[in-house]
């Protein structure tokens, strides 16, 4: 016997219907899912019902650790995740080859960088780490010297970017001190950004960037929400585009 399609959009409906959607569904919005939950992204994907943004979006905005596996081709060479000690281990030949000083630590799902650390080699994260537990798993990475922190927003048509500065800290965040400046990017930069969009599944998206003294550019974090105090864009402005992209995507999807 056929039934109506269903369609959720809030977090409490997808409780109350979760078992029951199938291929044909739709889950309009991301779900605010407490983390032993995100497997039903997976579910969801593995059963065919459409989501928006899609479940890889989803579940790469929630965690950095995620983002360095799936989208480290965009981030700095060397980027890794340490999920036990064995993996510093690892990786502390190649460190000691290369000559790679410097490394920055992120706590999986810290935000305002306040999970990001600075040590003066993996040597010194590994020794102590070898000493006593660190919150794994963590996205490790080397240092890029001297860059420029680029914040972008993009959503459909709409994209803007500002540059974070603080001369005190590598730490850029506004919330940590940082100041925040108009910032033009070049078609490279953007093609660059839809790149990391297209492989995430990411429809819009707030990316954070490094670029190098030489001109490289670097994914440093993608995720579907974040703060906003150093856009054009307000709060209220992106909510209402994010809810016309939404609106879009129900239209496409009733029309299927």
């Amino acid at each position: 016997m056929s039934r109506d399609r269903i369609i959720v959009r809030t977090i409490t409906d997808f409780r109350k219907y979760y078992r029951q959607l199938q291929a044909g569904d739709a889950v309009i919005g991301p779900l605010a899912l407490r983390p032993a939950e995100e497997i039903k992204l997976l579910d969801l994907l593995d059963r065919g019902v459409a989501c928006f943004p899609a479940a890889l979006a989803q579940h790469l905005s929630r965690s950095k650790a995620a983002q360095a596996e799936v989208l480290g081709e965009f981030m700095v060479p060397g980027t890794f995740v340490a999920y036990v000690l064995a993996d510093l281990a690892a990786h502390l030949p190649d460190f000691h080859s290369q000559e790679m000083g410097q490394v920055v630590t992120k706590r999986d799902r810290a935000n305002l960088g306040l999970g990001v650390s600075l040590w003066p080699s993996l040597e010194v994260l590994y020794s102590l780490a070898a000493l006593q537990g660190l919150p794994y798993p963590l996205v490790v990475q080397p240092l890029v010297p001297e860059a420029r922190d680029l914040r972008v927003v993009a959503l459909g048509d709409y994209l803007e970017s500002y540059e974070r500065l603080n001369p005190h800290s590598f730490r850029k965040n506004l919330f940590q001190g940082g100041s925040a400046i108009p910032n033009t990017l070049n078609v490279e930069q953007v093609e660059f950004c839809r790149r990391v969009m297209t492989r995430g599944r990411f429809p819009y998206a707030i990316l954070d960037l490094l670029l190098s003294p030489q001109g490289q550019v670097y994914l440093s974090e993608i995720n579907l929400k974040g703060g906003l105090a150093g856009a054009r864009l307000s709060q209220e402005e992106f909510r209402q585009r994010v809810n016309a992209l939404q609106e879009d995507f129900h239209r496409q999807w009733e029309q299927s």
